[in-house]
Formats: C-alpha cells, structure tokens, sequence
C-alpha cells in the first residue's frame, strides 16, 4: 500500500460506474475501513441519544444529543478545512482518528462505571464532534488523491453509501449490545472501531501535493472570500443551510418519537435507524443517474417533499410497524440530498483550496442541523413532538419556495472549476 499513490492508481483504465472506484486500490482500503469506522460512530450515537432518554425527559436535551455531534463542524469546520489545505492531509485524519479513539474510550469507561449525567454526555459527544470536524474536510478533500476526477461523483456516492451501510446495521447492532449489557459496551467497541481505519492511514504514502501555506486564519479569509463572490456555490451554501435546519426536526426528534409517541425501546429506535440506512444504501448508486435526469433542483424538490412527508405521517403515527416505511424513505432523501450537494461543491472549488470550500459548506449544512436540533426540540418541549414535526415540515415547504425563487441552484456546468 505504501507505494499505492494517485499515480498508481491512475494506470488503471476508467471505466464509469457505480462501483468502479473499488478498482484503485488506496480508495478500497479505505473505504473499508471507514466502513468499520462509521459503524462503530453509528453505534455510539444510538447508544448516547438512548442514554439521554434515560437521564432526562427534556425533548430539548435529547435533541441536543444530535446537535452537538454536529455543531463543532459549524463551530471549528472553517479552521479544519484551512489545516486540511495547510498540512498533509493524511496526518490531519490520522491526528483527528487518535483524539476520538481517547475520547471514545473514556466514555465508555465513564459510563461502565455509572458516572455519566446529561452534560457530561454532551460534552463528551461535543468532543467526538470536534474530532469529526477536523477529519470530514481532509477525508473529502483526499478523496481526489485516491481517485481520477472523472470518478469523483461514484466515489462520492460509495462514501455516503459507506456511512448508510454502518447506518442500516449499526442501530440494530447498538441497541443489542445495550440490552445485553449497557451503553458503556456499545462506547467500547466505537473505540475499537477507529483501529483500522488508523493502521489503513498509518500504511498509506499518498505523492506530496503542492502547499502553499499561509497562516490559518488569512487562509479561511481567502477560502470564505472565494465562496462568497461565487454566486454558484452561495447558492449552494445558502440551500445546504437552509436543508440541514428543516431536515434536523426528523433526525433529532427520532429518539423522543420512538420513546414517548410510539412507546419502543432500544430495539425499536436500531430498527428505524436501520431502515432509514437501508433507504440510503438502495438509493446510493442512482443519485448521479437521478441528478442526470432532473439536474440538482429537481433532485433536492423531490427530496423536500419526501422529507415533508416523512416527518408528516411521523407525527401522526403510534406504532413502530407504520413508521419504519417513513424512514425508509427519509434515508432515500437524506442520502440524495447530501450525496448531490457534495459533488456539486467538489466540482466548484479549486483544488488548492478545496477543504477550505468544502468545510464552508459543512459549516453552513451542519450548523443548519444544530440550530434546528436546538429550534425544533424547544418546539416540542414548549408544545408537544407532532407539532414540532409539522412544524418543520411546513419551515421545509415554505423556504425551498422561495429559495427555488431568489437563489437556485446551479445548472449544469455552471461554475464548474476546470482541472490544472
């Protein structure tokens, strides 16, 4: 693997489709695993969002759970995406790996030993998230140093369908292990699960790229200044904030939906969460094929109106056998919605300030899902959990309405960047 480059990789014959990155052999080491990696993180959110429940009867503070797993990626992102850009990017993975394999492995210490509370777990998960924020621009970014450009949409794609696959058996899995024993397990085998993906980086010399590196604050001022004077990818900025604030009343709502309205337990709530990964593995190989077809507009309208429709019949429904197909259907819309959002980004930035653009994005889409886990989990707690739902799906109808108007989406091969 040591010797296992872009330019090795390159000698290879491309072929487009789905599966065709799997060819080059530094992309399917990785992929694999990440794959262990995403299962292990799934495993813990699961586990760490049905701790909550037990610690508190607060909607907002089990919402929460899910807006600090996504909040230090607003908070930290556009530092990440300047390290990212400034230094090897293997070594910013690998140092981001190690902090979440410690941190990982003191919560689960904490939690055998019974000394978790509610904002112990917070701030524990807010770490986690902080490592995520570091590793997500470099991880993207690299992903063109594994692949040739033509093969970045599929590779895109296998990505997201990594973390849906983790996502489809990872709920299941956590909710066994906490019914045989408890969350601390469930804590212990995500820090195991950062092991591969370590030794796979450790193994990896990728070719040196050009740097030109500049101090981390003057570059997030050259990053955020080519974002915001191109009018393509503010819009995009301005649709993935808008996206992850509607999107978050499903996902941080779920855990109190399935404890109070449908009245499951650890089982129930893996199941729905399996489901929903199973909806974004079938749909993962077809969103090139349906962004083909309707272009980004048409494929983030279709998804809005799943979304709306998902979170719609959720409020209304009292058994889990009549939610599981609306998850189903949201991981179909989740999956298409990041998946065409991604590859859009990567083809409008500059390679030499790629991570700079991508975590800009991440910025703006996960700080959207953090301020509507906190907005949408104090609508319920001041309300109650369906009206919160129809809340936000209403917020979703009404803003893609107008953004469709002032700030569409690009078309296709509007401000697309041309390799150097």
């Amino acid at each position: 693997m040591s010797d296992a480059g872009h330019n090795t990789n390159n000698a290879q014959p491309a072929r487009s489709g789905a599966f065709s990155p799997f060819r080059y052999p530094v992309f399917r080491a990785i992929w694999i695993a990440n794959l262990f990696s995403n299962l292990g993180a799934t495993i813990q959110s699961v586990a760490a969002a049905w701790l909550m429940t037990e610690l508190t009867n607060s909607n907002q503070l089990i919402a929460l759970v899910q807006a600090s797993t996504t909040l230090p990626i607003m908070l930290f992102g556009l530092i990440a995406g300047a390290i990212a850009d400034n230094f090897d990017r293997r070594r910013v993975m690998l140092a981001a790996q190690i902090g979440m394999l410690l941190t990982s492995s003191v919560l689960a210490v904490l939690a055998y030993l019974g000394l978790i509370g509610p904002f112990i777990l917070l701030a524990f998960t807010l770490t986690v998230g902080v490592g995520t924020a570091l590793n997500s621009p470099a991880w993207q970014s690299s992903v063109r140093q594994t692949v040739p450009r033509e093969e970045l949409p599929q590779a895109i794609a296998l990505n997201s369908m990594s973390f849906n696959t983790a996502r489809s058996v990872g709920p299941a899995l956590g909710g066994v292990l906490i019914s045989v024993w408890d969350t601390s397990l469930a804590f212990g085998v995500n820090a195991v699960s950062y092991l591969a993906l370590i030794f796979v980086l450790l193994k990896w010399k990728p070719e040196p790229r050009q740097i030109s590196r500049r101090p981390i604050f003057a570059a997030i001022r050259i990053g955020l200044r080519f974002c915001f004077s191109s009018s393509p990818i503010r819009r995009l900025l301005a649709r993935g904030f808008y996206l992850g604030l509607g999107i978050a009343g499903y996902q941080a709502l779920l855990p109190a939906v399935v404890g109070e309205q449908l009245g499951g337990g650890e089982i129930d709530y893996g199941l729905m969460l399996a489901v929903f990964g199973i909806g974004s593995i079938v749909t993962a190989p077809f969103v090139g094929h349906l962004r083909d077809r309707f272009e980004l507009e048409g494929v983030l309208g279709l998804c809005v109106v799943i979304f709306v429709l998902a979170m719609s019949i959720l409020a209304e429904v009292h058994a889990v056998i009549w939610a599981a197909p609306i998850a189903f259907l949201a991981g179909v819309a989740w999956v298409a919605v990041m998946t065409s959002m991604s590859t859009a980004m990567q083809f409008r930035s500059p390679e030499e300030i790629l991570g700079r653009c991508l975590s800009t994005y991440q910025a703006c889409t996960f700080g959207g899902m953090a301020l509507g886990a906190w907005l949408w989990g104090a609508v319920a707690d001041a309300v109650n959990l369906p009206f919160a739902l129809h809340a936000a799906s209403v917020f979703l109808v009404v803003g893609s309405l107008i953004l469709w108007r002032i700030a569409p989406v690009p078309k296709r091969g509007e401000g697309v960047v041309q390799p150097t």
